[in-house]
C-alpha cells in the first residue's frame, strides 16, 4: 500500500503543464553504510497523472494499492540535495501496482520451477 503525500507541477517542453502525484511507500529499516546503525525511511516517487492541481490536492492522504520497488537503470549523475555532492546511481524507484507485482511474482515462480 502507498500513500499520496503531495504533488508537483511540471512544465513540458511546449510550455504546457502537468501534475505528478508524490506517493510514499511503507516504513523500512535500513542500515547506514557510514555508521552501521539502523534507521527508518520510506521511499517516495513521482507518478505522472492526468489530474489538475485541485484534484491532486484532494487526493493527498489517500491510500492506494501497490508498492515502490527499486529497479536497475542506466547509470546517471545525481546531486545529493543537502550537500550538492554528485554521485553515480544505477538504480531508481518506481511505483508498481498490485496487479503488476502479482504477474512478476508468478513469472519468477514459474522460472524457478522449470
Amino acid at each position: 500500500m502507498v500513500k499520496i503525500v503531495g504533488f508537483k507541477t511540471f512544465e513540458r517542453k511546449d510550455g504546457s503543464e502537468f501534475c505528478a502525484l508524490i506517493v510514499q511507500g511503507g516504513i523500512e529499516a535500513v542500515k547506514s553504510s557510514e555508521t552501521g546503525r539502523t534507521y527508518f525511511t520510506a521511499r517516495k516517487v513521482n507518478v505522472s497523472c492526468t489530474f489538475d492541481e485541485e484534484m491532486c490536492e484532494s487526493l493527498i492522504g489517500s491510500d492506494f494499492p501497490g508498492s515502490i520497488k527499486k529497479v536497475e537503470v542506466e547509470a546517471y549523475e545525481y546531486a545529493i540535495p543537502d550537500t550538492g555532492e554528485l554521485v553515480i546511481l544505477t538504480h531508481s524507484y518506481q511505483y508498481v501496482s498490485e496487479d503488476e507485482n502479482v504477474v512478476k511474482n508468478n513469472v519468477v515462480e514459474k522460472e524457478l520451477v522449470l
